[in-house]
């Protein structure tokens, strides 16, 4: 999902959403990407520093990541032919989607960030360093360009352009961060049609109002344009807006689209941060880190 997430206005709002849902996943003050969830040096023998440790090792170093989202991808191929022969085939929610689909050209919409580019080597840092995100480091490493793709995803993408899809990419990186972004597409061989594609934080939507990193707008504008066969992303909040981020309506919103899942909308995986995480300690970042962990502790499933 997605980083750039204007969190301090999300935290009083309590509402969601690409790295890649989507909001929510920064502490008070971030304006970019979620944060991992490392607070002190590992130096200082806090096992909570290491919170993020196994998650990132197992999306660089766990042959099941890649089989993972090889699998997603190759699904996803498999069932573009269908989408594009179906003329009422949509991947927006009724309540997204604005105006008529049919007749449209045909694209899919993926978040960027551990959907389409792996920021793995980011969080990497953070671990090592015993450090937690931050708006000025993220910043330096979108500039570096070095993201690698996703495993699966370039395939798939070629294969969507060659059938005269295209490739929307509804980031919660910052609108500042395009240049940069499009580029490190480009040289790892994504297909960018043009810089209309991309639809960062910060895009402006006329007529509909931006709630902190919520995609929502985005995905109506994307809905204006295009008649859009699949979504891609690594939290639920890019493919839907999530009004209250809580367990409850998280799972709620699950359940009423689970069918989509593997047709028209298809999840990466992501244990490294997400919206998920501080739905459990009521997205209230301002909490000292001990109560947020003692939060996650306590909602833990203990075998009996």
């Amino acid at each position: 999902m997605r980083p750039a997430v204007a969190v301090s206005l999300l935290a009083a709002a309590l509402s969601l959403a690409a790295c890649k849902p989507t909001s929510l996943t920064a502490p008070s003050g971030a304006a970019a990407k979620p944060a991992t969830a490392t607070a002190a040096k590992p130096a200082t023998g806090d096992v909570g520093a290491n919170d993020n440790l196994n998650a990132v090792l197992w999306v660089q170093r766990a042959a099941e990541y890649e089989a993972v989202t090889q699998t997603v991808y190759r699904a996803a191929a498999d069932q573009l032919d269908a989408a594009l022969k179906q003329p009422n085939w949509d991947a927006l929610v009724p309540g997204e989607r604005g105006n008529a689909a049919t007749g449209l050209p045909p694209a899919v919409v993926m978040d960027v960030d551990e959907t389409v580019l792996d920021n793995s080597p980011y969080q990497a840092r953070l671990v090592h360093d015993g450090a937690s995100y931050d708006e000025a480091t993220w910043d330096l490493w979108v500039a570096e360009k070095k993201a690698k793709p996703v495993p699966g995803v370039v395939d798939f993408a070629k294969a969507a352009a060659a059938k005269g899809v295209t490739i929307l990419y509804i980031s919660n990186r910052a609108v500042h961060l395009k240049d940069a972004t499009i580029a490190n597409l480009r040289a790892e061989g994504l297909p960018v049609k043009d810089d209309s594609v991309f639809l960062g934080l910060g895009t402006f939507v006329e007529g509909c109002e931006q709630n902190g990193s919520e995609k929502l707008c985005r995905r109506k504008l994307a809905g204006q344009k295009y008649r859009v066969l699949m979504q891609f992303g690594d939290q639920l909040g890019d493919f839907a807006e999530i009004v209250s981020n809580t367990p409850k309506d998280r799972d709620a919103l699950y359940a009423e689209y689970a069918d989509w899942f593997g047709e028209r909308w298809y999840m990466l995986p992501n244990p490294t941060y997400g919206s998920w995480e501080p739905a459990v300690f009521n997205n209230a970042w301002e909490q000292p880190a001990a109560d947020r962990r003692k939060a996650k502790l306590d909602a833990l499933e203990l075998a009996k």
